[in-house]
């Protein structure tokens, strides 16, 4: 095997789909104003510039494909002349024209060099870009613009208002120091009861999102590839938030102290200073230096969010206009990893923000002209989880500067927390328009027509399950330390009314 043939069997880069999906590149020529604009109320530091460099490329990229088309036009209808002038035995010209199709075959090479060169940086460039907000959301730098649309229930004021660790580690069924000494900080055990209620409580959402909201429940991989995480807009960006696993390969060592990666099916992404080889029993090896060794990606990354896992079920599709007559809707209670990378000092105690939890995700794939309808629905039925819990929460729009990479219009359901004396995050509700679907390339076909367009993806939590166990445990806390189960729970826990320290 040859080493082109190797590095095209080991190197597994960023997905190449074409840059010209990633965002509309000619709504971007059509209106280069209306993106400087866009980006640059999303935080997108000197958007002038980066809408120039993506019409410059545009214009590279264009202009080498007009000159390849061009000079393989030439190519062909010379290479056609020669066969005519050997016919009428004319040598010289023949002689001419083999000269002239060499000459051709450079600049079809040359031109596509640079179409590559061009698209990569385009793509790369377009790749790294966020969403444009919705015409309606409001402008703004950080959640403290974000907007109140409503309100629901009355907060806690009075009564106890300990913190859920505190009433856990009291009742003796959250433990985490169990869990630092095995796994770290951010990590939790819950044991007895409120462990039951966990499970409660992700059961209960589940059946809601299901039977009375038409949600189709799916049990999807944990473990995804690059390419999904790419599509829902996670990388390249995000990297650094995301967990990923790696075989058991990866901790074999050269005598230099380097991974060595072996195996059949072994990718590997581009890394400076892999040194790719054949090991002469058929299997591909290469030897990544150390400082490199987070790089291999020969497995797969752990879900941030179900998000992926059920986006990307229509990824790389062209569906029928009568799969999408109605929105395609889906539900998922999984674990989900988050690094939490960025949020170093922030909430360090407690359930909000683990690095590993569940959560009941739900994702609806539409029309465009639906999108906004469905976000809408799909915001109410998170909300519906709420008031069945009796949980008194806010409604948020989020304004453009705090609003997720993917989305184009964001709703947070913020629940009140009695400990806090405030409301905080339980949901996520954005509408991510056509954004992703170019990423993935998702397309629908209407009636009749012939070309196609691409899908509207949208995403929701149907909650966040660890966030909510906090809040029915400060909710729901009584003045002897035990906390009452919500009545839509009780089916869930046996009956059970109430946790109390046994």
């Amino acid at each position: 095997m040859g080493q082109g043939a190797v590095e095209q069997a080991l190197f597994q880069p960023l997905p190449q789909i074409q840059a010209k999906t990633m965002h509309d590149i000619r709504a971007i020529r059509d209106n280069p104003d209306l993106y400087v604009a866009g980006w640059s109320s999303r935080g997108v530091d000197d958007a002038q510039n980066v809408v120039d460099n993506i019409l410059k490329l545009d214009e590279a990229l264009r202009a080498a494909q007009t000159k390849g088309q061009e000079a393989l036009a030439k190519r062909n209808a010379a290479s056609k002349a020669i066969g005519a002038a050997m016919g009428k035995k004319d040598m010289a010209e023949a002689e001419r024209l083999k000269a002239e199709v060499e000459t051709l075959k450079n600049e079809i090479a040359e031109a596509g060099e640079v179409e590559a060169a061009k698209g990569g940086e385009l793509r790369d460039l377009l790749a790294g870009l966020k969403n444009l907000a919705a015409a309606d959301v409001p402008n703004g730098a950080d959640e403290n613009d974000n907007v109140e649309v409503s309100k629901w229930g009355s907060p806690r004021t009075e009564g106890p208002k300990k913190d859920h660790a505190d009433l856990g580690e009291a009742l003796k069924m959250l433990d985490f120091e169990g869990a630092a000494k095995m796994s770290g900080s951010r990590f939790a055990v819950l044991k007895g009861q409120l462990a039951r209620m966990e499970r409660a409580i992700g059961q209960f959402m589940l059946d809601l999102q299901t039977d009375k909201h038409g949600y189709t429940e799916v049990n999807p991989p944990l473990l995804v590839k690059d390419q999904a995480m790419f599509g829902t807009g996670q990388l390249p960006k995000f990297e650094e938030d995301l967990f990923f696993a790696t075989s058991k390969a990866t901790l074999e060592k050269d005598e230099n102290g380097n991974p060595i990666i072996s195996g059949d099916n072994v990718f590997i992404p581009n890394v400076s200073g892999a040194d790719i080889f054949e090991d002469g029993s058929g299997k591909l090896s290469a030897y990544i230096p150390a400082q490199n060794a987070l790089s291999v990606n020969d497995a797969r990354y752990l879900i941030p969010t179900a998000e992926v896992s059920l986006t990307n079920l229509v990824r790389e599709q062209i569906l029928p206009d009568e799969e999408v007559a109605q929105p395609i809707r889906m539900t998922a209670l999984t674990y989900c990893f988050r690094a939490e990378a960025g949020s170093a000092g922030r909430d360090t105690r407690g359930l909000i923000r683990q690095h590993q939890f569940q959560k009941v995700e739900m994702v609806s794939i539409c029309k465009p002209e639906d999108s906004e309808a469905e976000h809408e629905r799909m915001t109410g039925c998170a909300e519906a989880v709420l008031q069945a819990l009796e949980l008194p929460y806010r409604k948020v729009l989020l304004c453009k500067g705090d609003m997720g990479f993917s989305a184009t219009k964001t709703y947070d359901l913020e629940v009140w927390l009695p400990s806090q004396n405030t409301y905080r995050e339980i949901s996520s509700c954005s509408n991510c328009g056509d954004f992703q679907s170019r990423r993935m390339d998702a397309r629908f076909k209407r009636a009749g027509e012939k070309k196609t367009e691409f899908l509207h993806t949208l995403n929701g939590s149907g909650l966040a399950v660890g966030r909510t166990l906090v809040a029915v445990m400060e909710n729901y806390q009584r003045e002897d330390g035990s906390i009452a189960v919500p009545a839509v729970l009780q089916p869930y826990m046996g009956g059970l009314t109430a946790i109390a320290a046994a």
